[in-house]
């Protein structure tokens, strides 16, 4: 009676049927050093997503209400009644009318203590809504570091993960005294592959929010330096006019 000879296939079949594989189990069944590097990494794509969300909405209403302030600034309604609706405490105020604001309000505070000299006024209200400008880019670009720091480090941790289950599966197989299967070596080189695919989920959506708010930022920044030397121009403007 012949003995069956099992084909290639047939053996990567049995194999499989033999150690059913699943990415749950691998991760339960991954070492705790690779166990560590997964949780970081879902701990650093979490954090992605929140802070996605949170920077599109907090730079969506950014954009919309300077929209709407450049649009009821350059009206032609007075100061007095813009600054009334957009000063302090307002619920609907935003980057460029914080700015606005800055100035405006040291623009009345020299007024009120008998400034005449029009450099003056506009060095004094320039360093003012400057130091405001500060305050609001530091205020849009808050968590933007982090997506920068995730999208760099996340594929490195990722590869470490890959290099320790490539090494427990090897070390594992150098152990064995049975010969040597794709059973025996496939779990550790999926632990593996686990580890990197997770390091890449981490780090694809935080390289692309990044840079997509970077750019959003970027645009902001070079509006609010816009109104602020047109702001200036109208003051010095208003005070020639005061003189006459």
């Amino acid at each position: 009676m012949t003995e069956k000879v099992a084909l290639p296939g047939d053996v990567v079949s049995q194999a499989v049927e033999a150690h059913s594989i699943s990415v749950l189990s691998l991760i339960l069944d991954a070492s705790w050093v690779v166990q560590l590097v997964m949780i970081i990494l879902m701990l650093a794509l979490f954090l992605t997503c929140y802070i996605i969300v949170l920077k599109w909405r907090a730079l969506g209403r950014e954009a919309r209400l300077a929209r709407q302030f450049e649009r009821e600034f350059w009206a032609g309604g007075s100061m007095e009644k813009l600054y009334e609706s957009w000063g302090p405490g307002n619920k609907k105020s935003c980057g460029m009318s914080e700015l606005f604001t800055a100035g405006y309000r040291e623009y009345l505070r020299l007024l009120q203590t008998g400034f005449v000299n029009s450099n003056d006024v506009l060095d004094a209200v320039n360093r003012a809504m400057k130091v405001e400008l500060g305050r609001e880019i530091d205020h849009l670009e808050s968590h933007i570091p982090f997506l920068a720091t995730v999208g760099s480090i996340s594929p490195y941790i990722g590869l470490f993960g890959t290099v320790i289950g490539i090494m427990n599966s090897f070390i594992g197989l150098g152990q064995s005294t049975q010969q040597a299967t794709i059973a025996s070596v496939a779990p550790g080189i999926a632990e593996a592959l686990i580890a990197t695919a997770m390091g890449l989920m981490a780090a694809i959506p935080a390289v692309v929010a990044y840079n997509r708010y970077s750019h959003s930022v970027e645009r902001l920044v070079g509006q609010y330096e816009i109104f602020t030397e047109e702001f200036l121009s109208i003051v010095n403007r208003q005070i020639a006019s005061d003189r006459e």
